[in-house]
């Protein structure tokens, strides 16, 4: 997950909280006075303690005289936004949900209303469910003697893009940052 700290009167900032140590993910924990599992769970609801404790460990590396209580940016100057492994993961979780009822283009058109909003790249996004509701049909060998021919969608890997320096800006839509793990809450 990726916090984006945009201060006021200042370009947006990128924070990676995958990059964390374990001893500073601990440091997180004590000065929020939450469990790891909260605070990344924070981060899915764009938890303001959740996203400052990440942000301020972050920043450290570079400043390490930075107090906590020196940190303190104003409520609408940070969000989160899903990283390119986890866009990949969720679409793929979400297409492995989808049931029958839809077709693929209702499928790509719910998803892409929806998920570039909450990625930090959001052509990748974008490029990734194309690619993967868009799949070429390979021919399957039929049953022998059933004179059909079936066939078999298979999908494409994503491309490797890196992730975008691209600015992002500040609001957030909490509802979508939340079903990273449950990929049925943007279909509905």
């Amino acid at each position: 997950m990726i916090v984006v700290y945009t201060p006021a009167d200042g370009e947006p900032e990128h924070y990676d909280a995958s990059t964390l140590r374990v001893s500073e993910a601990s440091i997180v924990q004590r000065t929020v006075d939450m469990k790891w599992a909260e605070v990344q769970e924070g981060l899915e609801r764009d938890d303001l303690d959740a996203m400052r404790g990440v942000v301020w460990v972050l920043k450290k590396r570079s400043q390490p005289s930075l107090r906590f209580g020196e940190f303190d940016p104003g409520i609408t100057e940070m969000t989160t936004r899903m990283d390119n492994k986890e866009i990949t993961t969720w679409v793929d979780n979400a297409l492995a949900a989808v049931g029958d009822e839809l077709s693929m283009e209702e499928v790509e058109q719910i998803i892409l209303g929806r998920l570039p909003a909450v990625a930090v790249d959001p052509e990748f996004a974008r490029d990734l469910v194309t690619s993967r509701t868009r799949a070429p049909k390979d021919p399957v060998s039929p049953p022998e003697g059933s004179g059909q021919e079936a066939t078999l969608e298979v999908a494409q890997p994503p491309s490797s893009t890196p992730t975008s320096s691209t600015p992002e800006t500040s609001t957030s839509d909490s509802s979508l940052t939340s079903s990273t793990s449950h990929p049925e809450t943007l279909m509905t």
